[in-house]
């Protein structure tokens, strides 16, 4: 018999389950001369402080329940974690032995897609949202190889505003793998599942926010001279639902940092929603004083990721006896907690995950499934013609405040299965906190002030 806790140690998943059945029911003239350096970026709409970009998840549209979407976010999220602590130790292995010339590799594909538009006239520019990593890049004319995409190829002949950018300009140097060819830089991006594109370096205008028949055409901004790969030969898998890829890390390649903006922010819709998620660029991007902020940590080996500064975590009112230390970056760059929007479910340390896995089943009142149909380590099993359950509390205590989560956004449940599972896993490497656990939370990145915030948000009313 499991030991049953007092009711304060527990959340109640009644939403979870009153909502349950939705959960199994279908959802519904061209510039060719090389630029030097960067140019200044200029808003084309001078009166707006910062705009919106409409955010989807990759399964959306498709008939799929919650744990279903989760399953295959699984399955994304597992080769990503395999990639990002191969990313680390393939870092601190080049440290090491500086013969070594094998070229960085990077996050890659991720969970959400974000619509903009390329060139001029501007072009349609479904893109895989990155925040692990730094390069924009899309499959351009004349492409040697190309995967099939849902939108044209861009061509840059067609476009008026597009422009290579020379072999000694700021954002060639800031490559990992440059070379030079005529008067142009070319580049060659890796990511770690074999993947890569590679191409020519330019510059382009790049256009974002609103752009349906009922929106006004103020919300539309245009930003000029952003560096982007202009991918003719681009090979692998996971990016066949997008045209391209738009970093959001923290290094010099990436959209954030050459717009020169301090803030972004984004809020996740639930994944079995039908409405956008949404990122926030500029002075759009805002914390509440109710926010609770967290120092971001830096990697010197890897500069582009969002590290945080996880303290503890509890559950059901029981503090984890675990090393706070553990939670740090090791001095060859290994370990660490980084947030990341392309990842789905949270992957603790093993240690750290095998205790929180036990005191979590412990502080359950609910049957254990030992049955491993989903792909997770933790599920119960659901008790037939049930109105409620409980499940303990499970609060992340970052330095800064604590951050409780809502029961939806760590426990899944399938009423067609019978089960409801814990949406976390365990990692040999590094610990990611993961897409599942940000949902409707307001996540802002103030890379001035080097924090990240957290606010609880209805994403679906910003």
């Amino acid at each position: 018999m499991l030991p049953h806790c007092s009711c304060s140690s527990f959340v109640t998943l009644l939403t979870l389950l009153l909502v349950v059945v939705l959960l199994v029911d279908p959802t519904s003239s061209t510039s060719r001369g090389a630029s030097n350096g960067l140019n200044n970026h200029k808003l084309s709409h001078p009166h707006h402080g910062g705009f919106r970009v409409n955010l989807h998840h990759v399964d959306s549209g498709k008939n799929l329940t919650k744990l279903e979407r989760v399953q295959h976010g699984i399955n994304r999220s597992k080769t990503r974690l395999q990639r990002l602590n191969a990313m680390v130790l393939a870092a601190a292995t080049t440290s090491e032995d500086s013969s070594q010339i094998e070229a960085p590799i990077h996050a890659g594909n991720g969970e959400y897609l974000m619509e903009l538009s390329i060139g001029t006239p501007p072009l349609s520019y479904p893109a895989v949202l990155d925040t692990g990593s730094d390069l924009i890049w899309t499959q351009c004319k004349p492409c040697s190889q190309c995967y099939k995409q849902p939108t044209p190829i861009f061509d840059p002949e067609k476009s008026s505003s597009f422009s290579k950018l020379s072999c000694d300009s700021n954002l060639c140097s800031a490559l990992p793998t440059s070379t030079c060819h005529g008067n142009g830089c070319q580049y060659q991006y890796s990511y770690g599942d074999y993947s890569v594109t590679q191409g020519i370096l330019g510059t382009e205008t790049f256009t974002f926010g609103d752009s349906g028949e009922n929106r006004v055409s103020e919300n539309r901004v245009s930003i000029k001279n952003i560096g982007f790969g202009c991918g003719e030969d681009n090979e692998g898998q996971g990016f066949e639902q997008a045209s391209g890829l738009v970093g959001l890390g923290r290094g010099p390649l990436s959209l954030v940092s050459q717009m020169k903006e301090a803030k972004f922010s984004y809020c996740l819709t639930s994944m079995d929603d039908s409405k956008a998620s949404v990122l926030l660029l500029g002075s759009l991007a805002k914390a509440t004083k109710d926010a609770i902020s967290t120092p971001l940590l830096t990697n010197p080996s890897q500069p582009s990721f969002y590290y945080l500064s996880l303290e503890g975590i509890s559950v059901g009112g029981t503090q984890l006896s675990i090393e706070q230390s553990i939670f740090d970056v090791s001095d060859d760059g290994s370990g660490g907690v980084i947030i990341d929007s392309g990842t789905t479910i949270t992957y603790l340390e093993k240690s750290v995950f095998d205790t929180l896995k036990k005191e979590f089943i412990s502080q359950s009142n609910l049957q254990l499934d030992k049955s491993s149909s989903t792909g997770l380590d933790v599920c119960f099993s659901l008790p037939s013609e049930t109105t409620q359950v409980e499940v303990p509390k499970l609060v992340f205590h970052f330095k800064g405040g604590d951050l409780e989560l809502p029961a939806e956004n760590y426990m899944i449940a399938d009423s067609k299965l019978g089960v409801a599972c814990l949406a976390m896993g365990a990692s040999n490497g590094m610990s990611i906190f993961g897409n599942v656990q940000q949902q409707n939370i307001l996540v802002n990145h103030d890379l001035e002030k080097e924090t990240i915030s957290f606010v609880p948000t209805q994403c679906d009313q910003l």
